[in-house]
């Protein structure tokens, strides 16, 4: 490959005018990041039983409210910074805690 030729990537998508992009190359990207989503949740779930567990050796209770405000604010302040609906990305890791916190008392 010489210095003019480069390989199809995410940053070359995301350069390129809607017209020259093809269908399938988008909806590939999708299935790509939906997976990398489904991954990240996957990983946060893990760390979140994590943290139930030690809350259960310590005898804390399975909600923390001052954390669970800190996380919505997190959301809303990434959501900004990446010109995303924050109403939306608090929705959604809403969903989250709540399907953590279900976990966290059926484990108990």
């Amino acid at each position: 490959m010489n210095a003019n030729e480069t390989d199809t990537d995410e940053s070359e998508t995301t350069e390129r005018a809607p017209e020259e992009m093809n269908l399938d190359e988008l909806r590939e990207e999708i299935q790509t990041i939906d997976r990398e989503i489904v991954e990240l949740i996957a990983q946060r779930t893990y760390v979140a039983d994590t943290i139930a567990a030690v809350k259960d050796e310590k005898g804390l209770p399975t909600t923390d409210e001052k954390q669970e405000e800190q996380v919505m604010e997190r959301a809303g302040r990434n959501a900004e910074q990446f010109d995303v609906d924050a109403n939306l990305v608090k929705a959604i890791f809403r969903l989250l805690i709540e399907l953590n916190k279900v976990e966290q008392r059926d484990s108990r």
